[in-house]
């Protein structure tokens, strides 16, 4: 059975039938064409689904559609302002902290989630935003690099 589902997507209201069973993650890439958030694991432990819902991270694999009505979700291709990256994106272009990418957009979500609720983290702080998402290439030192350098960016965008 389908239901209406009325939910604000990366600043845009979207009115879409989606089934009772539909995962949040199936909605984003199937239903909407945005294909940035990756379906890793399957089973929440690699956070490379990581959307914001209304600002905070969630597991978008792990979350029904169903339970967005009303909500507001923001995926990796919603950061982009003006067509400018993101100062989070820019960071992982800029320090290397992708390598294969797949965990990049996951990554991404969640340090703006940290970034959001702490401008200007230490690198234990940052350590401990990014702890629900894997990386199997870079070691983490660029990813860390990453977020670090978006932090002095947007400090100079104030």
């Amino acid at each position: 059975m389908k239901s209406l589902l009325r939910v604000r997507v990366n600043g845009l209201n979207r009115e879409e039938a989606v089934a009772g069973t539909t995962l949040l993650i199936e909605f984003l890439r199937d239903g909407l064409g945005l294909t940035g958030t990756k379906m890793g694991c399957d089973g929440g432990d690699c956070g490379a689904c990581t959307v914001l819902v209304d600002g905070q991270p969630r597991l978008s694999c792990l979350t029904l559609a169903a339970e967005m009505n009303g909500r507001a979700v923001t995926t990796v291709e919603g950061l982009a302002i003006g067509g400018q990256l993101h100062p989070i994106q820019e960071g992982f272009h800029v320090k290397l902290g992708s390598q294969c990418g797949f965990c990049t957009p996951g990554m991404v979500m969640a340090a703006k989630a940290l970034l959001d609720a702490n401008p200007d983290p230490s690198v234990d702080q940052i350590k401990a935003g990014l702890a629900n998402n894997l990386c199997r290439c870079t070691g983490y030192n660029t990813i860390i690099e990453s977020v670090q350098y978006a932090v002095e960016k947007m400090k100079e965008l104030v």
